[in-house]
């Protein structure tokens, strides 16, 4: 259990005690970090949901789904953070392997709302959140 709290935290390899306990005083506990991740992840998920349920109603159905599934997926991108801390999240979006998900699904985040307050084409938002779906799941 140790070994994963250390990966997931971003401690692979034994540091030296100084720098370990300095870590570890100005981080969050790993209980915390669970329950955080927990929450967060709920809390978009339960957006997400709530989005595609609004999506129905008539004339501002389109801006609310688009507001909420997008805020489901950045609740949900942000509940890793708990997990292992935003600096070694960015790392990891960013890597190359991982690089033009990152880009696809943040440039769909932001056309989706896009397409929903500017545009108001309902076609293209739907298209963006299938392009956010698919772009997290790879």
């Amino acid at each position: 259990m140790d070994k994963l709290k250390r990966v997931l935290s971003g401690r692979d390899a034994e540091e030296p005690s100084g720098l370990a306990e300095v870590i570890d005083s100005t981080s969050l506990g790993w209980g915390t970090r669970v329950k955080g991740f927990i929450a967060c992840f709920a809390i978009g998920c339960l957006c997400s949901v709530l989005g595609s349920c609004l999506l129905w109603i008539p004339k501002k159905g389109l801006i609310l789904f688009a507001v909420f599934y997008t805020l489901g997926n950045i609740a949900s991108i942000g509940s890793t953070l708990f997990l292992m801390g935003p600096m070694k999240q960015l790392k990891r979006m960013f890597e190359p392997t991982r690089l033009i998900a990152t880009t696809v699904m943040l440039l769909c985040l932001i056309l989706t709302l896009c397409s929903a307050f500017w545009w108001r084409k309902a076609g293209l938002a739907l298209l963006f959140c299938i392009l956010q779906f698919f772009a997290m799941a790879w």
